[in-house]
């Protein structure tokens, strides 16, 4: 096995971290993703991406003979269970419209073995709307965002054209006045077929091609 995903149990205290991924790294291995989080009971959970791992057993049994380490856990990645991302941003109403076409297209692809989940959050504002679409190249997994409003410009454009450049991720803006719709990839009128062609654009099992159409308005 090259790629697994574990999640690690420990005592929460300062420099747990460090400790285990030094203990990786020695391993030869390489982390591709990591999330921390304190759970309920006060212990440390560390959620890791690996790849190079030659031996799993090996590999548990040396993190789990860490004094701090609790229990190790071995499953599927994140990627395998929930897959592509497609973020929806902007106003309620439209949100939710483009959110029904983007589940009920997701979900015609995850029954022919795709995995393509869809995250929504409704939004007032402009710097609160920038702020969002700037922090979507921090999450793991987008494929695609859809910005799903009635006005949106100023900070909204710009975040759109830097997250563009450093990210490799679809940006399809609902038909609206604004200067986002000039950074957007496609322009889209109907807000549920905003969320189709957002899954479409990620979707492995669909034949949409987004370079043929970029720049397009529908």
């Amino acid at each position: 096995m090259n790629k697994l995903a574990i999640t690690i149990k420990t005592i929460e205290r300062p420099g747990v971290l460090s400790q285990i991924t030094n203990m990786i790294a020695l391993n030869g291995i390489n982390i591709t993703y990591t999330h921390l989080f304190v759970e309920k009971d006060g212990a440390g959970s560390i959620y890791m991406e690996l790849e190079e791992v030659k031996n799993v057993n090996e590999l548990v049994s040396s993190v789990e003979s860490a004094e701090p380490v609790i229990k190790v856990e071995v499953h599927r990645s994140l990627n395998d269970i929930y897959g592509k991302r497609i973020i929806i941003i902007g106003g309620g109403a439209q949100v939710a419209q483009v959110a029904m076409g983007a589940i009920s297209e997701a979900d015609r692809h995850n029954i022919r073995g795709e995995r393509i989940s869809v995250d929504t959050i409704p939004l007032v504002g402009e710097s609160e709307l920038a702020e969002a679409v700037f922090a979507v190249g921090r999450l793991p997994r987008v494929v695609a965002l859809v910005l799903a409003g009635s006005l949106m410009g100023g900070k909204i454009s710009h975040a759109v054209e830097k997250m563009k450049k450093e990210h490799d991720v679809v940006v399809i803006s609902l038909s609206m006045p604004g200067g986002v719709t000039e950074k957007a990839d496609l322009v889209v009128t109907d807000p549920v077929q905003a969320g189709v062609m957002a899954v479409m654009a990620a979707a492995d099992t669909a034949i949409l091609d987004i370079k043929k159409i970029t720049g397009k308005r529908f």
